[in-house]
This record gives structure tokens, sequence and C-alpha cells, in this order.
């Protein structure tokens, strides 16, 4: 005669039409045999969800994003104020009109050269320096900070105009 598990109530049984259940100790141990079997899948799917959600999460960081379509709304509606975060040497071959060069590495220091209640838009070659300078532009206290997605390349792409530093 086949008896079930432990936990199952026996054919003919008084319980035998009650629903089954394990005890409350195979519940802890199947939960940690699970665990420990199938340790690589739940060690790769935690993997594969961070990898997932760490590009999101590094975006947010710099701020608010504006594609060209945007950005060349805002530069015609509002007083702007735009920030080109490359080096000398890449702003003197091309950057947006009225653009104004803080490189990267001086940002924090030469941001008081920035009005605080005029919103900046702050450019780069792809986008990676912007994100880097907004955060240290809103630490000097600047409120309204947009990075410009794509950053310059983006811009010549949209075919949109360059203007040559004097």
């Amino acid at each position: 005669m086949f008896y079930p598990r432990r936990g199952l109530p026996a054919p003919g049984s008084a319980t035998a039409g009650a629903p089954c259940r394990p005890l409350r100790g195979d519940v802890k141990h199947m939960t940690v045999k699970f665990l420990f079997d199938n340790y690589l899948l739940i060690l790769a799917l935690l993997v594969s969800g961070g990898l997932i959600v760490w590009p999101a999460l590094r975006n947010r960081a710099g701020g608010p994003k504006l594609g060209t379509l945007a950005a060349t709304q805002m530069m015609n509606k509002r007083d702007v104020q735009i920030v080109d975060v490359r080096s000398a040497a890449e702003f003197g071959s091309g950057s947006l009109r009225d653009a104004r060069n803080l490189p990267l590495e001086e940002v924090a220091a030469r941001a008081g050269e920035l009005r605080k209640d005029k919103p900046v838009i702050v450019v780069c070659e792809a986008g990676r320096r912007a994100s880097l300078a907004a955060v240290k532009l809103r630490s000097a206290g600047i409120g309204e900070v947009y990075i410009l997605d794509g950053g310059l390349s983006a811009w010549r792409a949209a075919g949109l105009p360059v203007a040559k530093a004097a």
C-alpha cells in the first residue's frame, strides 16, 4: 500500500479530505534546500537585475536631460546660460551659440560666474562629462540645471548650427 509523504494524511483517515500542507519544519527545510540548490541561478538573477537597473540610476544622478528639440525651444523661449564643459581645444572647434567654456575640472571653482536665477544647459561631446558637471553646479546652488542629451554629437547629428569660438 502506498502512503504519501510525511505531512499528508493517509488514505481513509479522518483528515483525508482536508487540504494538505507540509509541516512547518519541512517548509524551512525546503526553502533552504531550494536556495542552496539554486544559488547560481539566484546569483545570476540578482546580477542581471542590477545590470538592468544600474544605467537608469546612473543617468538620474546628473539630472534632467533635454533632447535637441527641447533644448532649442528652451533657448528660444527663455534666457538660458549654456555651459560647455569640454576642454578649451575642443571648445575651439565649435560649440553651441552663446556657450561659455568652463572645463569640467574648473566647474566647481568657477560656478560663481554663473547666475543662479537663470537655467543652465550643460553641454559636452556625448553627455557623460555634462552629467558630472551638472552635479557640481547643483551643489554650488544653481537650481535649474539641464543636460543636453547626447551632447554636441547629437546636436550636430540633428543638423543644428555650431558656432566657432572667436
